[in-house]
């Protein structure tokens, strides 16, 4: 091509060659002299030809710098980290079990056994913390001139990319590197698209926890606990000490040290941070749910509910009745066949008939205490009715003169009620609503107390050697292994008892006429006695009142076929005896 310098003549810069002679002129026409033009052609090359490579620069793309927190942990470190803060909790619940209710120390070695089950339960275990980290770190510390050799194409280099040079010596069009480079990214763009829809359900399924990885697990290991040491506790119990702020559970992470909260997310510290409390039904769950895995991956049984000291609080606290209702209700259940295990799969299965038989009855799988619960109210129904029809027994030797008259029962009830309202442990609970300013001043002063113990956290003063003589004692005194049962004196003592029906024919005697109410009526309404006894039971439990009302129908129907299939059977028994007479009389 020709200089670009101005003609001599004319003084323009636009030349152009002539392709048939070869001459180089201006735009004026003005041809340029002294201009040579050489053709060098070769058709073979020898070994020491030079050829002209294209080297790229390298340059990648700016990468957006990352503007997270270093000192947050994420993915499967994270997910250790919470498991690590998660156990930490667990030790301080233990620690606090063992103070309040005077346990063993051998408690402690049982919810450790459990844990570490539950651990290999989960769907996805926590992963192993150290490995992970050591890739982490190997990966983040390498050179950058050597670049780790997990994937093959990105460890290529890019000299020996085969569209990255030439075999010739000319030069490489523009215009087609850039079709090139486009034809690339609109394929991987395409790979991605493609990879990202292969992997769309894992990924909208992804959280940071789970459902089995949620602090309500930490109860769960401790109710197994208790039952397989056979300590008469109930849901009810967890509960209230944990609205009471004595067991930790809610704001957990003011007792943690801050050496492990600096490196919690966001979402871990939602996690480790439950507003409420747990419900009887949601504990329940998650206790039956490692009960039945315990049992059917490792063979570990959990024993039966220590029934005897459960029925009882049931019958005293809950109903104010006496020993004579305890009776009644414990022939009752052995009746109806409650099972008395975590899970409905660790007790024996039904006798099946038929091949459609069920293996276990609905509501089977319900709380305990729940159960004992319904069954007090079967019975009370079958003495009293709860209907609003009188009911007395015409009998002294019938069990419904032992107990005490309806009209002063209920009064009992209703006190009852009020007591456990004014009660000082529950009245600052999330469950009730109160307001400062219909407080007195003593109940002011005692709602600062609460909050004083609640709020200062306390534990962040305590120094190292504090905390490993809390959490890791070395000391092996055995404590007591009694359970602290608060009994308050039956408020029913003292009322007069029913009354023995004389001579009355309308007067319907106990048991008779019984109403059965459907659970799933909307626009019916129990009556106002049997409404009081659901209210109160429904309330003391931790459940709603429908599902109260749905077990109790449960149960009362059971009691049904029960009734039916004795008096069939009787009568085939009757029917039998009577052909055994007359075997062998001619006519």
């Amino acid at each position: 091509m020709a200089p670009r310098r101005k003609c001599p003549v004319c003084g323009s810069k636009q030349w152009h060659k002539d392709s048939s002679s070869g001459l180089v002129a201006c735009s004026e026409g003005h041809v340029i002299q002294n201009f040579r033009n050489e053709s060098g052609e070769t058709q073979d090359l020898g070994n020491y030809t030079m050829r002209k490579r294209i080297i790229k620069a390298g340059r990648k793309k700016g990468v957006r710098q990352s503007r997270a927190d270093p000192k947050l942990y994420h993915g499967e470190r994270a997910r250790f980290h919470y498991y690590q803060c998660l156990q930490l909790v667990l030790r301080k619940q233990i620690v606090a079990l063992i103070g309040l209710w005077d346990l063993s120390p051998e408690f402690e070695t049982v919810c450790r056994d459990i844990w570490a089950l539950h651990l290999n339960l989960l769907p996805t275990p926590p992963p192993a913390e150290p490995y992970h980290h050591m890739r982490e770190q190997k990966s983040n510390h390498g050179d950058d001139t050597k670049r780790p050799l997990d994937n093959p194409e990105e460890s290529r280099s890019d000299d020996d990319d085969p569209q990255s040079s030439s075999s010739s010596s000319e030069e490489e069009d523009p215009e087609l590197a850039e079709l090139l480079r486009e034809n690339s990214e609109l394929s991987s763009s395409d790979e991605e698209k493609q990879h990202a829809s292969q992997k769309q359900g894992v990924q909208s399924s992804y959280r940071f926890v789970g459902p089995y990885d949620r602090p309500i697990n930490s109860i769960a290991v401790l109710v197994v606990a208790c039952w397989t040491m056979r300590l008469p506790v109930m849901y009810k119990d967890f509960i209230d000490i944990i609205e009471s702020y004595e067991l930790p559970y809610l704001d957990s992470l003011r007792l943690l040290p801050s050496d492990m909260t600096r490196h919690l997310t966001k979402h871990a510290v939602r996690a480790l941070s439950p507003h409420f409390p747990p419900s009887t039904l949601y504990i329940h769950r998650f206790a039956s749910r490692l009960a039945k895995l315990m049992y059917a991956n490792y063979g570990v049984f959990t024993p039966q509910l220590n029934a005897s000291p459960i029925l009882w609080r049931v019958v005293q606290q809950c109903l104010g009745g006496t020993p004579k209702l305890y009776g009644l209700v414990k022939r009752l259940g052995s009746i109806l066949s409650l099972p008395l295990t975590l899970h409905h799969s660790l007790s024996s299965t039904l006798h099946r008939i038929a091949p459609g038989d069920p293996e276990f009855q609905t509501y089977d799988n319900v709380p305990p205490e729940l159960a004992l619960v319904a069954t007090a109210i079967v019975v009370l129904k079958l003495v009293y009715g709860l209907d609003g029809k009188l009911r007395l027994p015409q009998d002294i030797e019938d069990p419904a003169s032992a107990l005490p008259d309806i009209c002063g029962y209920l009064s009992a009830i209703k006190r009852m009620d009020e007591a456990d309202t004014r009660y000082s442990e529950k009245r600052f609970s999330s469950r009730g609503v109160r307001s400062t300013g219909d407080m007195d001043l003593a109940t002011i002063d005692e709602f600062l107390d609460f909050c004083e113990r609640v709020l200062v956290r306390s534990q962040r003063s305590e120094s190292d050697q504090q905390i490993l003589d809390n959490y890791f004692p070395l000391s092996t005194e055995s404590g007591g292994a009694q359970l602290e049962a608060i009994a308050p004196h039956s408020i029913v003592e003292g009322l007069p008892a029913t009354k023995i029906n004389v001579g009355e024919t309308t007067v319907l005697q106990p048991g008779e006429s019984y109403t059965i109410y459907h659970s799933r009526d909307v626009l019916g309404n129990l009556p106002e006695k049997q409404a009081l006894i659901i209210t109160r039971s429904a309330k003391w439990v931790g459940v709603s009142e429908d599902y109260l009302c749905g077990v109790v129908e449960r149960f009362e129907r059971r009691l049904r076929r029960w009734y039916y299939r004795e008096r069939r059977r009787e009568k085939e028994e009757q029917e039998s005896e009577g052909e055994g007479v007359f075997d062998g009389v001619e006519d």
